[in-house]
């Protein structure tokens, strides 16, 4: 029986599933945050995670729901960049900032009014508990992919620490957790069990088509420069960007990808992960994006040593 036996009937009930502030034994109200001795704090924030801003961003609307919900509601095809740059933050700020729950629920209210059909006629809300996951969920294996493959290998107990992390990471959203694993076993048989209902949206099929088609040529640019200019990054792209996607999105974007290509993938990430201690060097806010870099900035801490030995 599937792991997720209960999301097919969990996500059709398309009912916003919003959580109060729960009290512990004692009455009080728990504020749930991540800090400087996390590793979601170590690792979420590093600039290397633009390694992984298609996957993320992928994965995320080859479920329908999500994918017909960015569709309907979202901009992107008017304004891409513009769409990641308001919602990419306020999500940083839920894990970084001194406000997480502020920022947690600012970006669940993002989501109130945002549902719809699919192709089958059955409704969606965003802030059904199984939808709204699967997009926490996608952030989850951000950190886990990113950092396993391109700064360094995790040992079994810091994925474990990971997803654990995970859990009070989605608390900041104030949405019912009952779509949530409860164990990394669990996501692990959770993820693969998503990727399995992988389809080829317009969305995500549409935001892939820079990787099929090239890179567009901006108007400034004349054509034949143009074209010496993106050839080796479209071959990066094509190599690398593509490389960090499950193969259930690959086959649903129509992307190409043989063994010639994977292996040159993995000599890429295992020179990503070769040169970590020296990109560890860095000043931070080379080494970490800025609501990360301000947030260890005002902690006084120095991230660059903690968990940082080799699995």
């Amino acid at each position: 029986m599937s792991v997720n036996q209960g999301f097919d009937a969990g996500i059709r009930e398309a009912e916003p599933m919003i959580v109060d502030d729960t009290p512990d034994t004692a009455g009080e109200i728990v504020r749930p945050r991540l800090g400087a001795d996390s590793l979601v704090w170590k690792f979420y924030g590093d600039s290397r995670g633009i390694l992984g801003f298609q996957r993320l961003a992928g994965t995320e609307n080859c479920i329908e729901q999500l994918g017909q919900a960015v569709l309907d509601h979202s901009v992107i095809f008017s304004d891409f960049l513009g769409r990641a740059k308001r919602t990419g933050p306020p999500v940083m700020k839920t894990v970084y900032s001194t406000e997480p729950e502020k920022w947690g629920r600012t970006v669940r209210d993002f989501h109130r009014d945002i549902k719809g059909t699919i192709s089958d006629g059955s409704r969606y809300h965003a802030l059904n508990p199984e939808l709204f996951y699967w997009a926490h969920a996608t952030f989850v294996d951000q950190v886990l992919y990113i950092t396993d493959t391109f700064i360094r290998r995790l040992s079994y107990a810091e994925k474990v620490q990971i997803f654990e992390e995970s859990k009070v990471w989605y608390q900041l959203y104030g949405v019912s957790d009952r779509g949530q694993p409860q164990t990394y076993e669990e996501f692990l048989a959770y993820w693969e069990d998503m990727l399995d209902r992988f389809v080829p949206h317009k969305t995500i099929v549409y935001a892939t088509g820079y990787i099929r088609q090239g890179l567009p040529r901006p108007k400034k640019i004349p054509g034949p420069v143009w074209k010496v200019l993106s050839a080796p990054l479209n071959a990066f792209i094509r190599t690398v960007i593509v490389g960090t996607l499950p193969q259930q999105m690959r086959d649903v974007c129509d992307l190409e990808w043989n063994d010639k290509k994977e292996k040159n993938f993995q000599r890429f990430a295992a020179f990503m992960r070769a040169i970590n201690p020296l990109v560890n060097r860095l000043p931070l806010k080379y080494l970490y994006v800025p609501w990360a870099h301000e947030a260890w900035t005002k902690v006084g801490v120095d991230p660059r040593p903690l968990h940082n030995k080799p699995a």
